[in-house]
């Protein structure tokens, strides 16, 4: 058997590149304090925003805070999973500015 290479970065799963959108696998705390990214969680990003799971309003919080960070329209950005849950999976489209969480870059063509 071939020796395995320990010093390989290992390729986080939180997030993905599909052409031009950035798809974010994440964890949502509402009522977090401060809005920010916070820890990976495995295949997930957290993300703690300071607005309330109520009629929608940690939603549209999330939009508004990711929109920022991304340096793009609130409309490049669709919650395609997880609506009404913790659990989301998020379409950013044309990211104007990627944060520095994480390498985030799109794997080189």
């Amino acid at each position: 058997m071939p020796p395995q290479d320990t010093d390989k970065e290992e390729i986080p799963r939180w997030y993905r590149w599909q052409g031009d959108q950035l798809i974010l696998n994440c964890k949502i705390q509402p009522r977090g304090g401060k809005d920010a990214f916070g820890e990976q969680l495995g295949d997930q990003i957290k993300l703690r925003i300071s607005a309330p799971p109520v009629d929608g309003k940690a939603n549209a919080h999330l939009i508004r805070f990711l929109a920022s960070e991304f340096a793009v329209p609130q409309q490049n950005i669709s919650i395609i999973r997880g609506e009404s849950s913790k659990q989301k999976q998020i379409s950013i489209s044309k990211p104007g500015r990627l944060p520095d969480l994480a390498d985030l870059k799109p794997a080189a063509r």
